[in-house]
């Protein structure tokens, strides 16, 4: 069965939350053991091709990057909550007239000075901002969340298709090589017809072309089945070169299955599939995010109240000196004081500790300068030139949008379950009627067979009625798994675990 024949429209349908552990579950069920399996393996059993295109998807790997990512925004939101603490250093050089930053007065000399700061701050009220955009940022992380899942089961279906439409291509080539057997069956029969001379030549030569039709066939069918391994080793993103008809993949059993109306409506398909599928999750999810996102722009408009703390000192190296005594005194005239005793002028004079002066230490001057300092900020906005109206404006069109984006996701969902019960429909009747067909067509296969053999029926008639027997079996084996692939789909809508 060729790929598009029977596949058609599947890659927009399996987006569905929980199909990836459907599938590993199945696989898990009907799939024997084999060794491990890797890039260098040449057989396959479908969870191991899963898992493989799971792991090497670039899709996916996007999709759990943009996870990390939302992820680290949702923590960084609630990191906001919490107060910042910064600190500041200087080291400074000058010279020429500069100010003393202990005196400061100005000096006639180099000046080397050092500042240190650590200043602390936290935001007490902005209108609720930090904490809405904690919930807009996690709404917005689980939507993420949703949509690599749909990611992940996009990739998973595609593994499913490719790998049953190479267990199909096989037992198209099983047919094709069966019918080049019973093909050479009857050249010999025909052949000792012809040489017992009940039967002309002509019908050897006819049955022998009839023979190199079905090695052609076989061929053509091996063709498409190297195809299909192709398909399902890009899938899993291995690399295609060489010979993929060297990798194989496990068989699954497939009962001929009895057509029978299918249990669920379409409307109860769809009502079981919107609280399920991920980008159903992923687009609520993101409404409720943008929604929140309308608080948090309109925050802006609020005042913001915070508390900061500083402690800051410095050191020059023209800051304060101190005087060191060495034990004496030093009796000095005070300039221009006098006392008047008796009529007389009197100098005054003052005794003090004689010594000399020395700066004070690196550590000192860090100590003595130490300042401290808190400080409650009220900030009210009155005018921003519309900046804090209009953000709020754009948060509610990014709503509105998101909203219009989830009804079209939930009008997809139901258009897809609609086209798929219709496909289901049609691969339920053409399954049915194929079944009759290749039943009558034995029939009258095997009825020109024996007139062949007795003589009482040319070889082209014989040659047609056999193409229509191939074609019928070839067909009905591409509408098998054709219904049972379009059945599973409707399956994987309401999340039922997948046998076969």
């Amino acid at each position: 069965m060729k790929r598009v024949a029977m596949m058609s429209a599947v890659n927009r349908l399996f987006q569905r939350p929980k199909w990836l552990a459907g599938l590993l579950l199945v696989s898990a069920a009907y799939a024997q053991p084999t060794q491990s399996v890797g890039p260098n393996s040449n057989r396959f059993s479908l969870r191991q091709a899963i898992d493989i295109a799971l792991q090497n998807n670039l899709q996916v790997k996007q999709g759990q990057l943009q996870v990390q990512n939302s992820d680290l925004q949702y923590y960084q939101a609630k990191m906001n909550r919490i107060p910042t603490l910064n600190a500041f250093g200087s080291q400074a050089f000058s010279s020429g007239r500069n100010i003393n930053p202990t005196t400061n007065t100005f000096v006639e000399r180099a000046v080397s000075s050092n500042n240190y700061q650590l200043s602390s701050s936290v935001t007490l009220f902005n209108g609720f901002a930090i904490q809405n955009n904690i919930k807009q940022t996690d709404l917005f992380l689980q939507s993420t969340e949703e949509s690599l899942k749909a990611t992940q089961n996009n990739v998973a279906l595609t593994v499913v298709q490719n790998y049953l439409n190479v267990l199909n291509n096989e037992d198209q080539l099983e047919i094709a090589r069966r019918q080049v057997e019973a093909t050479r069956g009857q050249v010999e029969r025909t052949q000792r017809l012809v040489n017992a001379g009940t039967v002309a030549e002509a019908t050897l030569y006819d049955i022998r072309a009839q023979l190199a039709n079905d090695q052609l066939a076989v061929v053509n069918a091996q063709n498409n089945l190297d195809l299909a391994k192709l398909a399902l080793l890009q899938t899993m993103n291995l690399p295609g070169t060489g010979s993929p008809g060297a990798i194989g993949v496990e068989r699954i059993q497939f009962d001929d299955p009895a057509v029978a109306p299918y249990t669920a409506s379409p409307q109860q398909i769809y009502e079981t599939a919107t609280g399920i599928m991920p980008e159903i999750k992923a687009a609520e999810l993101r409404v409720k995010s943008d929604a929140v996102g309308i608080d948090v722009a309109r925050a802006s408009l609020y005042p913001t109240l915070s508390l900061n703390g500083n402690l800051s000192t410095l050191y020059s190296s023209v800051g304060l000196q101190r005087l060191v005594t060495d034990g004496t005194l030093i009796r000095q005239a005070v300039p221009n004081l006098f006392v008047d005793i008796n009529g007389v002028q009197q100098q005054v004079f003052q005794t003090q500790q004689a010594g000399t002066f020395v700066p004070y230490s690196y550590g000192e001057q860090i100590r003595n300068n130490l300042n401290r300092s808190v400080s409650l900020n009220l900030r009210i906005p009155i005018f921003n030139n519309m900046q804090a109206r209009n953000r709020v404006t754009s948060a509610t069109i990014t709503k509105q949008n998101s909203e219009i984006a989830a009804e079209n996701a939930r009008l997809q969902l139901r258009q897809q379950i609609e086209q798929a019960y219709t496909n289901m429909l049609a691969s339920a009747n053409r399954y049915q009627a194929t079944q009759v067909q290749v039943a009558s067509l034995e029939q009258a296969f095997r009825a020109a067979e024996s007139r062949l053999n007795a003589g009482a029926l040319n070889s082209v008639d014989y040659n047609i009625a056999k193409t229509n027997l191939d074609r019928a079996r070839a067909n009905l084996v591409q509408a098998k798994y054709d219904y049972i692939f379009r059945t599973k789909i409707l399956d994987f809508y309401q999340n039922k675990p997948l046998s076969f």
